[in-house]
């Protein structure tokens, strides 16, 4: 790990977490894929007790709080050991969408609503997810959006239509993003976000989407869903009416740190696999794959960007760490489409030196091809990020030329 961005617990910690990965999880990973997530249930919660156990639990939540206390950068080079396994960030329960909804939830809800939702979901007794996306609308634009979000007395009365509520199936509530006040003419200001348990009358989870064949179950799942009539106490709103798009930025900053952290443990993981198919598979006696150049370059060209990416990225939750999303909006941009093509890269390398074997479920290179395609779309296209970047650049060329 970079000793620009360490500190004196961290190896320790990252060493341990990748231990218990090893010895506790890889082994049983394509089992587990193949299995529906809730006859798993009782094995993950033996797993999350070691967890527990090891003092590992909620990495990002301060010791006080139950948790190890991590700092955004700290957590950033730990959330890489764990995304180098598709149930690693849910055994230490900081996974996607509960951690976002967890740090949602510790900045901005009330005392009451902490008690109900947030206590069990930091325990690890539930789940959660998160309805913003609409099927009908760009989902890079979340200032337009249908679902609606009625005041009726102490009640409000949602309707709308959500798709890829990640982890909708099994979840115990969902916040969602509603439009609380379409007749306001500030766009930032119409939308709300919404706790809704999911065993309220007119929530409907319509099915889990396939994922290129694939639709999961349970944590490993993309839901659509609908709100017919769906009545809540207006005291679950979060923070005030109106807050939703500045709750949803203040959600998505450090997610997108998180999520390109986690998507270069997967690259780690797939050049590991990419080596050592390498070096075990000969094409004729004693001639292996990685005597080839053209390995050897996929190889070298994996690690460079790999390590390009990781550096890039931690410079950005340092950055936000110490002077807040804001400063760091250039950076987040540019690791978001930077590391999400480095993984697609990775992983089509590491598929095409394991050949036919690459493309089936016998290798977790398959599964991961699947569901990580989506990280070009999803947390914003990176075509947006790329536009966002590029403003940002011509903005001071245009100042000088008006100048």
């Amino acid at each position: 790990m970079i000793d620009l961005f360490s500190s004196r617990r961290l190896p320790s910690i990252l060493d341990k977490a990748k231990e218990f990965l090893i010895s506790e999880v890889y082994p049983f990973e394509l089992q587990w894929l193949q299995t529906n997530y809730f006859e798993l249930e009782s094995t993950l919660n033996e797993k999350r007790q070691k967890v527990k156990d090891m003092g590992f639990w909620l990495p990002h939540f301060s010791v006080e709080e139950g948790g190890v206390g991590l700092n955004l950068v700290e957590f950033a080079q730990l959330s890489e050991v764990l995304g180098s396994s598709p149930f690693g960030h849910l055994l230490f329960n900081c996974q996607a969408p509960d951690i976002g909804n967890m740090e949602l939830l510790h900045q901005f809800a009330d005392e009451k609503q902490k008690e109900e939702f947030l206590e069990p979901l930091s325990k690890g007794k539930i789940r959660s997810c998160f309805a913003m996306t609409e099927p009908e609308h760009a989902g890079s634009n979340p200032v337009v959006m249908s679902t609606l979000a009625k005041k009726d007395g102490n009640e409000y009365v949602i309707n709308g239509h959500k798709w890829f509520t990640t982890a909708a199936d099994g979840a115990e509530f969902c916040i969602v993003m509603a439009v609380t006040n379409p007749e306001n003419d500030n766009r930032y200001a119409k939308a709300s976000m919404i706790i809704v348990p999911t065993k309220t009358n007119g929530f409907e989870l319509v099915r889990n989407i396939p994922i290129m064949g694939d639709e999961g179950s349970g944590y490993l799942s993309h839901a659509e869903v609908r709100f017919n009539n769906c009545r809540v106490p207006a005291e679950n709103i979060i923070g005030s009416e109106g807050d939703g798009f500045k709750l949803a930025q203040e959600r998505l900053g450090p997610g997108r740190i998180h999520h390109c952290m986690r998507w270069i443990g997967i690259c780690e993981r797939a050049l590991d696999l990419m080596c050592k198919r390498a070096v075990e598979r000969e094409l004729s006696p004693g001639k292996p794959l990685s005597d080839k150049q053209t390995i050897q370059n996929w190889i070298a060209e994996s690690k460079a960007g790999i390590n390009a990416a990781r550096l890039m990225v931690l410079h950005a939750a340092h950055k936000m760490q110490n002077q807040g999303q804001k400063a760091a909006k250039e950076d987040i941009s540019t690791i978001k489409f930077f590391v999400s093509d480095v993984l697609m890269n990775v992983l089509d390398k590491s598929i095409q030196v394991h050949g036919a074997l690459g493309i089936t479920d016998d290798t977790i290179l398959s599964f991961w091809y699947r569901h990580e395609r989506g990280s070009r779309i999803y947390d914003g296209p990176d075509e947006v990020h790329k536009s966002v970047l590029a403003r940002s650049i011509l903005r001071n060329y245009e100042l000088k030329i008006k100048n």
